[in-house]
């Protein structure tokens, strides 16, 4: 009886000291129902590979996202890790919001080597500031039951601008003033600011920043000839109204789920919202041309990066890390596409021939190839540059040219300063 008291002693107290040295890991993300639902079951399988550590996840909307991370890291709390867009590093790398990967872990050399390229788009002085699971590209979302319906070849998606333009008149439907369906889903605040900087103006032959990002190019005719092509789609053709479903992801909603919105331009991550919800048959395709045939597109992620909390201790740090690794690994990636779309960040997964040839993921794979991640200093602003510049165009009647000169002068404010910083 001694010997099975002292014994049940020994096992309780171990217990305990592997309770104590457990390290509990806080990880913020927003909301958005197909990333929850990854993270949790990444989540659950490394707290079950990992018994040392428990990682626990927070949520917030998209709109307060940031403002809580200010607020809660500058009271001592918050998350150890956080998920941030790569246009946010520069701004949260100033405000001591996120700092540096540490070399021990994760050395230069192992992240060139894995990673593609885009990465080099958080290198900030030398140091990476976070690793993807998962990157995304744009392409052009349709509704293929209503191209049969006008007489359109649903297999034949528009692969330049003027076939775009006729397919969505064909699609748009509008009785008197009012529209029952739009061709497509303008959307200014969604993905069509990155189309109107990276995509039309690189394709016109702007690139929109210089390669040390120190100045605004796009100030120019070539970017008015954008502004004015992509408005055109609203005022002169009339193939889509902003706002047709209000919200900012009204376009995608009017897309897959209402159905009265026949073509988009989204991003990967869109694909698992599309999937689950649209009840009709849809296809995907590669953004269109002008008559050049100059290719561009736009590419981002969201990253996970370390904030100054699990900086607090060393076992901290080597859990947070070990956590950083485990989500950006390949069976992460393939978890990730296949609950959120989204596509791997890895090379080696980029380039397996049953992904490039996926009817779905392959117009994505493509875009990558020319796609550009463009190095933002301030994502919100310069956002908001863009957005205001088709506004003032749109319901203001401004000229295209001053419009966009505008643009360019706010967004080298921005610039400027950073780089002053």
């Amino acid at each position: 009886m001694k010997h099975l008291v002292r014994t049940l002693l020994v096992a309780a107290v171990a217990l305990i000291g592997v309770a104590q040295a457990q390290v509990t890991i806080t990880y913020w993300q927003y909301d958005f129902a197909t990333r929850i639902d990854a993270m949790n079951q990444l989540i659950e399988q490394f707290n079950a590979e990992n018994p040392d550590v428990v990682v626990v996840q927070e949520t917030f909307p998209y709109d307060a996202y940031q403002q809580r991370v200010a607020a809660s890291l500058a009271a001592g709390q918050g998350p150890d890790v956080a998920q941030l867009f790569y246009g946010w590093v520069g701004a949260w790398q100033r405000a001591g919001y996120v700092e540096p990967l540490p070399k021990q872990y994760f050395p230069d050399a192992e992240i060139q080597e894995y990673f593609i390229p885009m990465i080099e788009s958080v290198n900030i002085g030398g140091d990476y500031y976070g690793l993807p699971t998962a990157v995304r590209a744009l392409a052009l979302f349709y509704n293929k039951d209503h191209f049969a319906e006008v007489g359109l070849d649903p297999e034949s998606p528009p692969a330049t601008w003027d076939a775009f333009v006729d397919a969505a008149k064909a699609l748009t439907i509008q009785r008197g003033p009012r529209f029952e369906r739009i061709g497509y889903g303008i959307a200014p605040t969604g993905q069509d600011h990155h189309l109107v900087r990276t995509v039309l103006m690189n394709q016109l032959g702007t690139p929109p920043y210089s390669a040390d990002n120190t100045e605004v190019l796009y100030g120019n005719d070539i970017g008015a000839q954008a502004l004015d092509f992509y408005t055109s789609w609203q005022l002169e053709h009339e193939i889509g109204v902003a706002e047709f479903i209000p919200g900012t992801s009204g376009y995608r909603e009017g897309f897959h789920t209402q159905a009265n919105i026949s073509m988009i331009i989204d991003g990967s991550f869109a694909i698992g919202s599309v999937r689950n919800n649209a009840q009709f048959e849809w296809g995907v395709a590669e953004l269109p041309t002008f008559d050049n045939g100059v290719q561009s597109n736009f590419g981002s992620f969201w990253m996970n990066g370390l904030t100054p909390n699990a900086y607090a201790n060393d076992a901290k740090l080597e859990a947070a890390s070990r956590f950083i690794k485990f989500v950006t690994s390949e069976a992460a990636m393939q978890l990730w596409l296949e609950v959120v779309g989204e596509l791997p960040a890895a090379k080696s997964l980029v380039a397996d021939p049953e992904l490039t040839a996926d009817p779905v993921y392959g117009a994505f794979i493509a875009g990558l190839a020319y796609a550009e991640a463009t190095q933002f200093v301030d994502e919100s602003g310069q956002r908001d540059s863009l957005v205001n510049a088709i506004n003032r165009v749109l319901l203001e009647g401004a000229d295209p040219l001053a419009s966009i000169q505008q643009a360019a002068a706010d967004d080298q404010a921005l610039l400027d300063d950073a780089n002053a910083q």
